[in-house]
């Protein structure tokens, strides 16, 4: 009878035992399905798929009123589309979608399949023509807007880009990644750090290459600090893109003048801590060794000689130090050139021949 309980006993606490790892796994799958809600609920903004975006385009195409050969022209442009995900072309869907009905978007996808052919953007009324409806006006600007972001029209993307929200595209992932790709370039910092951090809300529904760049452009503006060598240097990327783009502007001098006047603080800042190294070296004399220690009771000559030599001084901004010795200025050029890429040192030495000529 004992043995019969025993054995009773041990398979209920078997039975016990399974339901209490049945009710763990329950409970873990739970909490991991809860966590996962979490995240959606906080994240900003949606990812549309590639199915709802295709109903939107068909039913705008509704109000056209088009023909059955358009109609299967349509069903080309979305035939390869998986309805469960964002494909990176679907921006093209739509542009080419639109461009069977509008000349004018034709115009635009003409343009946007072609690399850059001059330096003068043609105008494009069609994206904010007043008939079409917000999200494909929006979504226009933003197939605009990234080929754009691909020949180097930066300012150009955040223009387009200007007051559209998530809400308005039907790729409002490509909207925060070229916004943020522009703000970085623009060294627009702390603009760029918030795209980013909304575009990484959705990081694994995202396209992968989106959401690796991302975390490289996040990681790169981090560390990007005020007045530094590197922050000069992107200054200077940024003039010579401007620059290849025709642009010599007032916002180009500006940054001009901008990139003078950090590497003159950063000479400056050179010099005094050459100055400071010069002072602190062990063994080096200071002053004059001729100097008496103790000074003279009365005012009369004193004995003693020297070479007459006099103790160089700072004379501040009014020595004309834009006018170095050649072998003088190239040494000063090579410190401040270091870890700079090689064409930056053209701008470099402009630098010396703008302080060089103000006097003139």
């Amino acid at each position: 009878m004992q043995t019969q309980n025993a054995h009773s006993s041990g398979h209920v606490l078997g039975l016990g035992f399974s339901g209490f790892i049945c009710t763990a796994t329950v409970f873990v799958l739970s909490v991991q399905l809860v966590a996962e809600d979490d995240l959606n609920v906080r994240a900003s903004w949606s990812i549309p798929t590639s199915g709802q975006a295709e109903t939107r385009m068909r039913e705008w195409l509704d109000t056209r009123n088009i023909n059955e050969d358009l109609r299967s022209k349509v069903d080309a442009i979305w035939k390869a589309t998986d309805s469960n995900t964002v494909t990176s072309d679907l921006l093209s869907r739509v542009a080419n979608t639109a461009a069977l009905v509008d000349p004018r978007v034709a115009k635009l996808t003409t343009l946007c399949q072609r690399p850059k052919q001059s330096l003068l953007l043609p105008e494009m009324p069609v994206l904010s023509a007043p008939e079409h409806p917000v999200f494909l006006k929006a979504t226009l600007r933003l197939y605009y807007a990234r080929w754009l972001a691909q020949h180097g029209w930066h300012d150009e993307v955040l223009l387009q880009l200007a007051d559209t929200s998530t809400d308005d595209v039907l790729d409002p992932a490509s909207l925060l990644f070229y916004r943020a790709t522009a703000e970085h370039t623009l060294l627009k910092r702390d603009a760029c750090l918030k795209s980013l951090s909304k575009l990484l809300e959705k990081e694994k529904e995202i396209p992968y290459r989106y959401a690796t760049v991302a975390r490289l452009l996040e990681a790169d503006s981090q560390q990007i600090k005020a007045d530094s060598l590197d922050e000069v240097a992107r200054l200077m990327n940024d003039v010579r893109r401007r620059l290849d783009l025709g642009r010599t502007g007032k916002r180009v001098r500006a940054q001009e003048d901008e990139v003078i006047a950090k590497l003159d603080k950063m000479i400056q800042k050179l010099e005094e801590q050459q100055q400071q190294q010069q002072q602190q070296q062990p063994g080096q004399p200071q002053g004059n060794q001729n100097a008496p220690q103790t000074p003279a009771n009365e005012s009369n000559a004193l004995p003693g000689s020297g070479p007459g030599d006099v103790d160089p001084r700072n004379l501040g901004d009014a020595i004309d130090w834009g006018s170095l010795p050649p072998k003088e200025r190239q040494a000063t050029l090579q410190r401040i050139s270091e870890g700079l890429p090689a064409h930056f040192r053209e701008v470099i030495e402009a630098y010396f021949k703008k302080i060089a000529s103000k006097d003139d």
